[in-house]
């Protein structure tokens, strides 16, 4: 269980923004490989705290939530990129198909 988040409010809106907009597709992949929704045809992140990213998953037309929990709990703004292209990497091989090459 959470206890704090040490991401404020405008770092996660930024997190959100970039991932939407950078990486819409990694968003997809990410739930399809680690969030359980293998038949998802697209991802938003719609939230993250210390211990994990949140997503809207479209599977068969319809909004699923996802919650994905990163591999250890976040301190820092730093570690998030590393854990998001971490959870890529992973989804990618879960799911068999291979990463983009600038995914690190």
């Amino acid at each position: 269980m959470t206890t704090s988040n040490p991401f404020p409010p405008e770092v996660v809106a930024a997190v959100l923004r970039h991932m939407n907009t950078d990486h819409a597709d990694d968003c997809r992949v990410i739930c399809q490989g680690l969030g359980g929704q293998p038949e998802a045809t697209a991802a938003t992140m719609s939230g993250m705290d210390a211990d994990g990213m949140d997503f809207v998953a479209t599977v068969h037309g319809e909004p699923v939530v996802v919650r994905v929990p990163f591999s250890t709990r976040l301190v820092e703004r730093r570690q998030i990129r590393a854990e998001a292209a971490r959870m890529y990497r992973q989804a990618c091989a879960a799911l068999g198909v291979t990463p983009r090459p600038d995914a690190s």
